[in-house]
Order: structure tokens, then sequence, then C-alpha cells
């Protein structure tokens, strides 16, 4: 809001100065005049929240130097230049040097407050995109990253931290798109297990035929074509861990095989008699729901017990909406890198774009989101039109439901940002303590589980 907004307005004449900053002011601005460029570089802290106007034309440090002092410091800073003697080629020189703005004397109060607005928003965005590069610093420990401050997520961490340097087998739900392997391979990194095999198998993919030898191994003979000895993906894993995801592809028959294999700790190659001992952890994952599957008899029910000895469930998208500023900065870092290009930065209207959508591909679609933005720049407005009107998503989320889901989102992620601290964040979100108090309790945000890094 522009109450918000701090400017600082530099001008060697007094009368000058004093009439601009008194128009900054009855436009809703928070602003300081300052009679030369160096009490300007003295006052201003690190990630200063605002916009400097100036004169060019001042003794001692003009304009231009000023300019390139802030540059310098932060070149996100924002400088609005003004002269009376400007021409052409300042201009292009001011611009070429980082200046946000040209205007030159004699010129209206709109062009000035338009100027600043402009300026205002750049800047708050660019602070924005510096958070959520810190936020994610903070989760940038060497392994997989389950990216997100949502209870959800914390529950999500805490549970794989505590569970992970144990043998027990692990049922990981989830729907498509939401995460399952990352979340296998969190369990793998942080065990004892960390430096054998992580050995992943899409049990949908693999052909009805050829899944007992890509998960058992033969030996030559075993069948028509089988001319070498083959060893298998639980040979292969041993003394790592074994992912199997679509568990719920698996054919019946080799259901049967499995069982014997996780109850035993022990796989024979096809056409062998020799049991060959396992020393490893499985890890099974399913967008669908194997009770329900059992019951209807298109799942093994004692399989379904044997595999099911701790469950982890990841939360759709649409339920951690506050995660998604955070992961689709951290997805347009990834693909800046990968592709080479700038950071690209979402304006607001963009922003509230991504939380009104319900993700039903979840955070695998909103990487892809990510992708293009990148990719294709503008890619991004025409995306979440489609998105948002396209008639395949789920129903939209009512206007008190969307108001509640980015208030939520902005709490969290400031809470975030400040490590729990109330004070900072009630100023940052402009609300008095109680008013924070009430809609934390109503949101059930609490500030203990911002006060440290989250887990990785």
């Amino acid at each position: 809001m522009d109450e918000q907004i701090a400017v600082s307005f530099v001008d060697d004449e007094q009368a000058v100065r004093d009439a601009h900053v008194q128009t900054l002011e009855l436009n809703g601005f928070e602003v300081r005049g300052y009679a030369n460029a160096e009490s300007v570089l003295e006052d201003l802290p690190a990630d200063w929240p605002g916009v400097v106007v100036s004169d060019i034309r001042m003794p001692g440090m003009d304009g231009m130097q000023l300019l390139a002092a802030l540059q310098q410091r932060d070149p996100d800073i924002p400088v609005v230049l003004v002269t009376g003697h400007g021409d052409v080629a300042m201009a292009v020189e001011a611009m070429r040097n980082g200046a946000y703005d040209f205007i030159e004397k004699p010129f209206s109060t709109e062009r000035l407050i338009d100027s600043v607005r402009r300026a205002a928003g750049r800047r708050a965005l660019s602070l924005e995109n510096r958070r959520l590069r810190r936020e994610l610093e903070i989760q940038s420990a060497p392994g997989p990253r389950l990216i997100g401050n949502s209870p959800a997520m914390r529950r999500l961490r805490e549970t794989i931290l505590r569970i992970a340097d144990t043998d027990a087998d692990v049922l990981i739900l989830g729907e498509t798109g939401t995460g399952k392997e990352l979340v296998a391979r969190a369990l793998h990194e942080h065990s004892r297990r960390r430096e054998h095999h992580f050995v992943p198998v899409n049990c949908g993919a693999v052909a009805e035929n050829l899944i007992e030898s890509e998960l058992f191994g033969h030996e030559p003979g075993a069948f028509t074509g089988a001319r070498g000895r083959r060893v298998g993906r639980f040979e292969h894993a041993s003394g790592g861990t074994l992912f199997l995801d679509e568990i719920e592809s698996m054919p019946m028959a080799v259901q049967v095989h499995l069982l014997r294999v996780l109850q035993e700790r022990a796989v024979e190659r096809l056409g062998s008699n020799e049991a060959i001992p396992l020393d490893l952890r499985v890890v099974a994952a399913t967008k669908t729901d194997l009770g329900e599957a059992s019951r209807a008899g298109d799942f093994r029910e004692d399989l379904y017990y044997r595999l099911n000895v701790v469950s982890l469930e990841i939360p759709p998208l649409r339920d951690r909406l506050e995660d998604i500023p955070l992961l689709f900065q951290h997805f347009l870092l990834v693909a800046c890198a990968r592709y080479d290009a700038e950071v690209p930065t979402p304006g607001p209207e963009q922003m509230h774009a991504l939380l009104s959508y319900r993700w039903p591909g979840n955070v695998r679609e909103l990487r892809n989101v990510a992708d293009r933005y990148v990719l294709l720049g503008d890619q991004l407005d025409y995306d979440l039109e489609r998105l948002l009107h396209g008639g395949t998503q789920e129903p939209a989320l009512i206007l008190p439901q969307q108001v509640d889901s980015f208030e939520k989102c902005l709490i969290a992620q400031q809470l975030a940002i400040h490590k729990g601290s109330i004070k900072d964040t009630m100023v940052a979100l402009g609300i008095p303590r109680k008013t924070l108090y009430d809609k934390m309790r109503k949101y059930g945000l609490d500030k203990k589980h911002y006060k440290q890094d989250p887990p990785d």
C-alpha cells in the first residue's frame, strides 16, 4: 500500500525539495528529504524497501554519481533521476547506468507519482525474490530437499527423520506429481544405507512378461531368450533401498513372489533354487488406496499389510498453498541454471493466480509451468489463463476460501522470513499484534515452527 512506500527525495534547493516532499506525502508516501547525495548514502540501511528520487545537477556528489554508488551497494534499489538540464544523451546514459526512470523538469505531479509507484512495485518484488532465495538457502543441504514450511510438510520431514535410519519398510501415499520418489530418496539419503544403491522401479512401466526377471533376476536358460545371468533389482539393491513406484500396477502373480521375498529377505533368480540373502529396505509408493483395492480383490491383502509397516502421506499441493511461492521460486532457479537464463520475477497478479489454481498435477505441474516461464517469458500469463479457465481443473475455491488461502500463505511466508518473530512479522504485514495472533490461531500457525531452520 502507498502509505508503506518509503521515498528518499534529494535536491539541493530547499524550496523545490520541500514542495516535492509535501506532494509525495499528500499522496500517501513516507518521504524524507535530503539536501545532498552523501546524506542519503549514510542513511539507507541494507534491504531498504523504498525508492530514491534525486536531482542530477547538485554540488558535490551529483545524481549520476549517487546512482553509481547505489548500484554498487544494491543494484535493485530503484533510482528516479530528475533534471532541468537533461537531454536525450543524458537520459540514455542514466538508463544505461541502471536508473529506473528519468524525469525532465518541468513535470506534472501525476508523472512523479506514477513513476514512484511503479518503482516501488519493482522494489517490493525484488526484495520478495531475495527473501525467497534466502528461504531456499535455508533448505540447501546436500540430498533431496522437501521444500515447504506448511504444517503438513513439517510433519512429513519430522517423520522421515524419525524413521529414516530404521529398517522398517515404508508405504508412501500421494497423488500423481506430489513427489513420492523424492520422499523415498530422502529416506535413503538420511539412513545408514546412503552409501549403497537407491534402486527405483516403476512397476507400471515394466512389461508384465518381464517384471519377474527385472525384479528377481534369472539364470541362463530360465526362459526363451535368457542367454546369460541377470542380476535383478532386489539383488542389486542389497545394502541399500529398493523403491517400488506404482505398486498398485504389479500383476497378481508377481505379488505372490514379492510377498515371499519380503518375508524371507532372500531372493531366488528365475531358473535357480539358490536363495540369495538380502539386506535392504523396501519403500513402495501408490497413488491409490491399497486397502480399498485389497478389499475389492485387486491387490493382495497380505502384501498390503506387509508393505504398510509405516505409511507416509504426501499432501497435495492444493492443501499447502502457502508453499507455492517458495516452490515456484525454487523451480525458477533450477530452470534458469539448466537453461542458462536470467531469473524472471512473477508479479503479484501472477502469484495470486498461482495460488488460486487447484493444481491437479501437483508439484510436477507447477515445475512445468516454471520451466515454460523461464523458456518463453510471457508464457506464464497464457498458462495461468488456460489453467484457471480451461475447464479441466477441479472446481475453484469460492471467494472466502481464496481470501483465506492467500492470507494464510502471506502470514506463513512472513513468519518463515522473520524466523518466527512476531514483532517483525506484524511490521512486515502492517497489522496489530492482536490481529496477527488471531489470524495465526485461525490458520493453525505456530511461531515456534519457524524459529529454526527446517530439516531437510
